[in-house]
């Protein structure tokens, strides 16, 4: 088949204008082909068995900086777990491959005093955006503490036992809003809810993201931990939001670190799928009206592939929409302007500044990871032959 014509069978798929293709396993092959030729092979800038991923600074995006993390490494190993059961036995074997290929790479991220969390930059030698010149003089100084976003993605990625997930979740009550130490930067009737901060430190200020707290209910259903109260009041924020409108009407503001409405739908509907959550459940027809809308506001090739999975998940089968432009497959997938999560540093200032400082892009970066992308192509395939399209 000629390669133009190939580029044109992965659109039609991926848009769902195709029927009956789905699980080609040429198709599917090629992709994590693909994403097996990215994964780093030696140690060298980015660690042997991690994805390369990249930042924009929103006030200058002319200038990439290659930065060394474990989030797109896991993100990558988490969903071929989840949807390995849906490829064919070699390409299973070939996702098994890649996912015990990032296991060398956690470590390095790992709390220095060898509890089970983990951190967004290294932490065996402590950075803050690296390969950022003159601001690595304050990598010690400056450096962030865990985040319970990464630690969930890590356990996840590696399949950790439930006695670690149990002793992680314990730990995870400490770090929820409370009296002791309040959330000033989210609106006024939120600013009594429990919910669960983004941070582990307990010198961060209390932070609130839809999407954080989205990831941190999937690893307790996932594990089947027993909800707490600090669960409790993160699904009551969740639903807030969603009551309010507030994730369309204010997606950075909820969000500040995935920031996008595309993307809150996407961690929701993951969320959604793993069993029903009751309370949720009654706001599915208004998500899925929301998401068809948001394909429809979109030219972003990834924006749609991930919301076409949102749909999915909602069982759904998704509208047609279109792609264009694109010379081959991997300037289609690997384009460098869907940005799945955003370093937002103005999140952690408290009102009025984070609304200002975040609006006007101080301090916000962008980041970028080819082979996620060809992964959220990958698992829309996968979520089609769930589905049975």
């Amino acid at each position: 088949m000629h390669f133009k014509k190939r580029i044109l069978l992965f659109v039609i798929i991926a848009c769902g204008i195709h029927h009956g293709l789905a699980s080609d396993t040429t198709i599917t092959r090629q992709l994590l082909d693909r994403i097996a030729s990215l994964q780093i092979k030696e140690n060298g800038v980015f660690p042997k068995g991690s994805f390369a991923s990249y930042r924009v600074y929103a006030l200058n995006k002319d200038r990439e900086k290659a930065d060394i993390n474990p989030f797109f490494t896991g993100l990558i190993a988490f969903t071929l777990n989840d949807i390995k059961k849906e490829l064919a036995p070699t390409q299973q074997t070939l996702a098994q491959q890649i996912i015990n290929n990032t296991l060398d790479v956690y470590p390095k991220f790992q709390n220095r005093k060898g509890r089970p969390t983990y951190n967004f930059w290294q932490t065996d030698t402590p950075k803050i955006f690296p390969n950022s010149g003159w601001l690595n003089m304050f990598d010690k100084s400056q450096a962030l503490p865990d985040d319970l976003d990464d630690t969930v993605i890590m356990l996840l990625a590696m399949n950790a036992d439930s006695a670690t997930a149990k002793q992680i979740h314990a730990l995870m009550q400490e770090f929820a809003n409370n009296g002791q130490k309040q959330v000033h930067n989210t609106f006024k009737d939120y600013r009594n809810l429990g919910a669960y901060s983004t941070w582990f430190g307990k010198k961060m200020p209390v932070d609130f993201d839809v999407c954080v707290l989205a990831n941190i209910l999937y690893f307790v259903q996932v594990y089947n931990l027993e909800w707490t109260a600090a669960d409790s009041a993160s699904l009551h924020l969740i639903e807030k939001v969603l009551d309010e409108k507030k994730h369309v009407s204010a997606a950075a503001y909820v969000s500040p670190h995935y920031s996008k409405l595309p993307n809150i739908l996407y961690h929701l509907s993951r969320l959604m799928a793993v069993k029903p959550i009751a309370s949720l459940e009654k706001f599915r027809p208004m998500l899925i009206e929301d998401t068809k809308t948001a394909l429809g506001n979109t030219d972003g090739f990834m924006e749609k592939v991930i919301l076409s999975t949102s749909l999915l998940r909602w069982g759904v089968a998704p509208p047609v929409v279109s792609a264009h432009g694109a010379g081959s497959l991997e300037e289609l997938v690997e384009e460098g302007q869907f940005s799945f999560f955003i370093a937002n540093m103005a999140s952690m200032l408290p009102d009025p500044l984070k609304e200002w400082m975040g609006g006007a892009g101080v301090g916000k970066f962008y980041y970028y990871c080819g082979a996620y992308n060809e992964l959220l192509l990958l698992e829309n395939l996968a979520w089609r032959q769930r589905r049975g399209l």
